[in-house]
C-alpha cells in the first residue's frame, strides 16, 4: 500500500541529528512536518515548528522518578530535561508509528532521552522501529523483545501520521537508513 503524501505528517522535534534528518527527508518527499519544541530550545529545523506553551508542556509531564525506574537510569532533575521528555510525549502521542534512531541497550531500552520516546511507544502499544547505529540494523518491537528486520527489506512507513526521533549524534549509516526508509515508503 502506497501512502498519499498529501495526507502524511511527520511528527518530530526538529533537533540536530536524527530529528533534523527525518525532517529533511520529509521535506524532500513532500511530507508535512510538525516539530514540537518549547521556548528557549535550539532547533536545527524551523519548518513546521510548533512551540508548546506551559500548559501544553504540563499535559505531557511525567514523573522523572518513574521514567528513571522504567529506563533503569537516572534522569537529571532540570527544567530542560523535563521539557525535552514532555515534547517527546507529544511526538509519540501524535504519531501512529514510531521510528527511532539510537542504540538498543542490553536491558531492551534505547540509550539517552530518546529512550523515553521508545518506552512510551511501547506503553501505548504503537508500532515501534529502531535503527541501532552500533548494530547497523533496523529492529521492531515485538511486544516482549526486539526482532531484527530483514536487511534486504527494511521497514516501510504504513501510517500517514508517523513519528521520527532519535539521537543528536547521528552516524552516516543512520542518515542512510532514514533516507532509505523514506525512499521505500514514498
Amino acid at each position: 500500500m502506497t501512502l498519499d503524501r498529501a495526507n502524511c505528517i511527520l511528527f518530530s522535534g526538529g533537533a540536530a541529528g536524527a530529528e533534523a534528518a527525518f525532517g529533511a527527508c520529509a521535506e524532500t518527499h513532500g511530507i508535512e512536518e510538525v516539530n514540537f519544541t518549547f521556548d528557549g530550545h535550539q532547533e536545527a529545523r524551523r519548518r513546521g515548528v510548533r512551540v508548546l506553551n506551559h500548559e501544553e508542556l504540563l499535559a505531557g509531564d511525567v514523573s522523572l522518578e518513574y521514567v528513571s525506574r522504567l529506563m533503569n537510569r537516572r534522569y537529571a532533575e532540570g527544567p530542560t530535561v523535563r521539557k525535552v521528555l514532555q515534547t517527546l510525549w507529544y511526538q509519540v502521542n501524535s504519531g501512529q508509528e514510531i521510528y527511532v534512531v539510537g542504540t538498543i541497550l542490553g536491558d531492551g531500552t534505547v540509550r539517552g532521552g530518546t529512550g523515553w520516546g521508545a518506552e512510551f511507544a511501547k506503553l501505548c502499544n504503537k508500532p515501534l522501529h529502531v535503527f541501532d547505529q552500533e548494530k547497523e540494523a533496523w529492529f521492531n518491537w515485538a511486544g516482549a523483545a526486539w526482532k531484527t528486520v530483514d536487511p534486504a527489506a527494511g521497514p516501510v512507513i504504513n501510517h500517514p501520521h508517523f513519528t521520527g526521533t532519535g539521537t543528536r549524534n547521528l552516524q552516516p549509516n543512520s542518515r542512510h537508513a532514514i533516507e532509505h526508509l523514506f525512499d521505500r515508503s514514498f
